[in-house]
């Protein structure tokens, strides 16, 4: 591989965006990564069933930094620029790390929807990073929207828990803020460099983190392979780490960070519905009231 040239690190950002995506494609590339993100917790629940949640994001995180590394060397894509390291670095911490991890965590005392509906929160945490991170001023309605749609995700979240907050809870709240920070981070980057290398290269630098945490983590939690959990691992090595994100950070670099963040409003829902299918999981009639309002804002987020 080979080290960008000086007269391309010299640029700045906002300088050298490439060519920019319509706008329909992006959402409809966005709406991809937010459909291969529902169904990231059902596949854990799936992948929990084989390894234990240490061993689970560990191999998660090599094998779908193998995948990418082998892209990045096929493609002979060159190192991102000394001034991006410090942004991949966020996006690994948050994306890589950070995220499934906490997320891991929770699935082992909560459902998988309740999970769903807590982490409904991401759009307005992201949408914040972004304002906070890139000076981004969406409209008053926008904000209205987003806050409405995060209320109902919260009203819903603590009628199903009886009105408190669990230690799941917990990790699920910490993992909303360093997704939206990896999120953030990533849907700048995507807008200098394309979005499957932005998150390769967030595998990759993950590595001398992931390899010894695999062999440690295999070494102490015992492994039962079925195909529940070799499925599950495949989908959020490949599905959720590695190709939802790549189509996401595209998605975010063509139609702005605020906006593309509110299509995820539409993720609990869609969990909802696969934790039923894949998992028998079963949710009250508040679920589809949810929806609506959801779906509402996002509506409104859209059009604004």
């Amino acid at each position: 591989m080979r080290t960008q040239s000086s007269a391309t690190t010299a640029s700045p950002i906002a300088v050298t965006a490439p060519r920019e995506e319509s706008g329909g494609l992006g959402t409809l590339q966005a709406a991809l990564g937010v459909v291969a993100f529902s169904l990231t917790f059902p596949s854990t629940a799936w992948g929990l069933e084989s390894f234990g949640p240490w061993s689970l994001v560990a191999v998660r995180g090599v094998l779908a930094a193998v995948v990418a590394g082998g892209c990045l060397l096929a493609l002979r894509v060159r190192l991102p620029a000394r001034r991006h390291l410090a942004g991949l670095a966020v996006v690994a911490a948050g994306v890589v790390l950070g995220f499934p991890m906490l997320t891991t965590l929770a699935l082992e005392t909560s459902t998988t929807a309740h999970a769903a509906v807590v982490v409904g929160l991401l759009p307005l945490t992201t949408a914040v990073f972004s304002a906070l991170r890139t000076g981004a001023r969406p409209s008053r309605r926008f904000w209205l929207a987003a806050v409405a749609g995060a209320a109902a995700v919260i009203a819903f979240t603590l009628a199903q828990s009886g009105g408190t907050l669990t230690v799941a809870d917990g990790f699920l709240f910490a993992a909303l803020l360093v997704c939206a920070a990896g999120y953030t981070e990533g849907g700048r980057l995507a807008r200098v460099m394309p979005g499957w290398q932005v998150i390769g290269w967030a595998l990759v630098l993950c590595l001398p983190l992931s390899l010894p945490a695999v062999a440690l983590a295999l070494a102490y939690e015992p492994v039962h392979l079925t195909g529940h959990g070799i499925a599950g691992l495949l989908w959020v090595a490949l599905g959720s780490q590695f190709l939802g994100l790549v189509v996401w950070y595209r998605g975010m670099a063509a139609i702005g960070i605020p906006r593309a963040s509110q299509l995820q409003l539409a993720q609990p829902l869609l969990t909802l519905v696969w934790s039923a299918l894949l998992l028998g999981e079963r949710f009250t009639a508040a679920a589809p009231l949810t929806a609506v309002a959801v779906l509402v804002c996002i509506a409104v987020t859209q059009r604004s």
